[in-house]
């Protein structure tokens, strides 16, 4: 297993869970952050398991690095340092589950849309202080939060410096439960996925992503899985069981 500085990384069979771990920086996202996930990406690009992503101590990331994105230029900004990694992360095989206590905050929020699901704690804050800084919210929240929470509260949050605290979080759609334990809960929704099968999983990320209506995509993927011995595998299951 890879030793890293800014990260803890638990590799389970059906499961990664990592830990930004920067706690006296709120887990600021800093340069090195981001090649260590880019190599936690490539990790499950080559053995898809399911992600699951919290941070260390009271808070899930305060934010990139303020430190480094004041010394960031026009060019590194077309790199879409951030976006990238985001990006990759998004568009991993096996869902991806955000644990959030605290504040998910600029880049924080940006990772944390990036998951598929989202589990809070009641501390927990959402919001993109960007243009404060003289900035945008340019690694994937305005094409990500609206589709998440509706175009209006993205405005909000995006023009207007709306956070979000949990309830309204729950409210909007953004999270999918406010518990005590989001990492507990994020593992009990871990278990039931690593239940079902990874394929039907993958295909089914895939078609939801996709951008329009794509009833052709639905058929072809589902004529796929018709045919793997998975499926026949857990419906005789199914039935057997019934009887």
């Amino acid at each position: 297993m890879t030793t890293f500085e800014t990260l803890a990384v638990e590799e389970r069979e059906d499961r990664v869970v990592v830990t930004l771990a920067r706690e006296k920086q709120r887990n600021a996202i800093d340069a090195q952050m981001i090649s260590e996930l880019h190599e936690v990406c490539a990790g499950l690009e080559q053995h898809p398991r399911v992600l699951v992503l919290t941070g260390q101590g009271d808070h899930f990331a305060g934010g990139a690095d303020i430190n480094q994105l004041r010394a960031r230029t026009r060019d590194d900004a077309l790199r879409g340092i951030n976006r990238n990694l985001f990006d990759r992360i998004a568009a991993l095989a096996l869902p991806t589950i955000a644990a959030v206590r605290g504040y998910a905050l600029g880049g924080g929020a940006e990772l944390s849309y990036a998951c598929d699901i989202r589990i809070a704690s009641a501390t927990a804050v959402f919001g993109n202080p960007e243009p404060g800084l003289g900035i945008m919210a340019a690694a994937g929240a305005s094409y990500r939060l609206p589709t998440l929470v509706g175009v209006s509260v993205a405005k909000q949050v995006l023009l207007g410096a709306r956070t979000l605290d949990a309830d309204t979080a729950l409210r909007t759609g953004l999270v999918m439960a406010v518990v005590d334990d989001p990492l507990s809960a994020a593992h009990e929704l871990a278990d039931r996925i690593a239940r079902q099968a990874p394929l039907a999983l993958t295909l089914t990320k895939k078609i939801v992503d996709a951008p329009g209506s794509h009833p052709w995509a639905d058929d072809i993927a589902q004529a796929v899985l018709f045919e793997t011995e998975d499926k026949q595998r857990r419906m005789t299951a199914f039935l057997e069981k019934k009887r």
